[in-house]
């Protein structure tokens, strides 16, 4: 059972359909990737699980129960539109944000001091937010995103602006909340952060859902079934009738990189032995397994 488990849900805007009787489970204690392009109905999709917006039809269970208002208090949302009061005081403006989430006082002035020294903004405490730097800015709203240890993460575009380091920072600090037991929702364009950091995902296009599972069942589903092969000496391998085709050789000082395309049905093992017998000197083999860019342009292209 999903901590969020949303069930047909449609939303409408006018003559505008957001959501299609849209269904999709995101798994307790995993980073869930919320992925599609521009349009696709995924702000909507995360509005509607924090109660921001309502569902034209359908239902969204919390944790096995329909999802109700004191729910949010587990939520930690971090939407791409950011926004901070910017003439209050940055310790303020964190004190307010945390208690909104039902923290006393005293608990969030611990936290949050805990927080600024390990994002290096202690310094800025009594400085007015319009005074922060972008990427300051963007450290504060992670913090008090995070701060009240939600059983929830809903983080939208979460690296957008950070340098490496501070993105780098980011994302450990994801990993450590997800380790502690904090689902993750994150919803972005960076497909790299999704191999690194989702156990799952989904994809949303033209306001429906193409294609959900695990990050790496869904790279192996939508892989050519090809191989890479490096390999020493003078001669050149060739095709295997029945086995494989070679679809490319680079040699490289005697150093050869060859993409081997395995007859359906052909076991890699099946291959490498093949190889062996043919007295191939082999000194790397691998599966050759697509990136999610390139699974994400294949199935919105297909689509458009």
């Amino acid at each position: 059972m999903g901590l969020i488990e949303c069930k047909g849900i449609s939303k409408r805007f006018g003559e505008k359909v957001a959501l299609d009787n849209l269904s999709v489970d995101i798994p307790k204690g995993k980073i869930f990737g919320l992925l599609g392009p521009n349009g696709a109905g995924k702000t909507t999709l995360i509005r509607i699980i924090n109660r921001i917006t309502i569902p034209n039809s359908g239902e969204v269970f919390f944790d096995g129960r329909p999802i109700k208002q004191s729910d949010v208090e587990k939520i930690g949302y971090l939407p791409e539109e950011r926004g901070l009061y910017r003439k209050m005081e940055v310790g303020d403006q964190a004190m307010y944000l945390a208690q909104l989430k039902g923290m006393s006082a005293s608990e969030a002035r611990k936290e949050l001091k805990q927080w600024f020294i390990r994002f290096g903004i202690q310094d800025w405490w009594k400085k007015k937010v319009e005074e922060l730097s972008k990427g300051m800015a963007q450290k504060l709203q992670f913090i008090t995103t995070v701060v009240h240890r939600p059983s929830l993460m809903i983080l939208d575009e979460p690296f957008s602006g950070f340098d490496p380091v501070n993105a780098e920072l980011i994302r450990q600090e994801i990993l450590k909340l997800n380790a502690e037991g904090s689902t993750v929702i994150l919803s972005t364009h960076n497909m790299e952060s999704v191999e690194e950091l989702c156990d799952s995902i989904a994809l949303l296009n033209k306001s429906h859902l193409v294609i959900t599972g695990g990050v790496d069942e869904i790279r192996r589903r939508y892989g050519n079934n090809n191989i890479e092969l490096v390999y020493t000496g003078s001669g050149k391998v060739s095709d295997s009738e029945g086995v494989f085709s070679v679809l490319s050789d680079e040699d490289n000082a005697g150093r050869h990189t060859a993409v081997l395309s395995l007859v359906e049905g052909v076991s890699s093992n099946e291959a490498l032995g093949a190889l062996l017998q043919e007295g191939i000197q082999v000194n790397s083999f691998k599966e050759l397994i697509p990136r999610m860019n390139d699974i994400f342009i294949k199935l919105v292209t297909e689509e458009a």
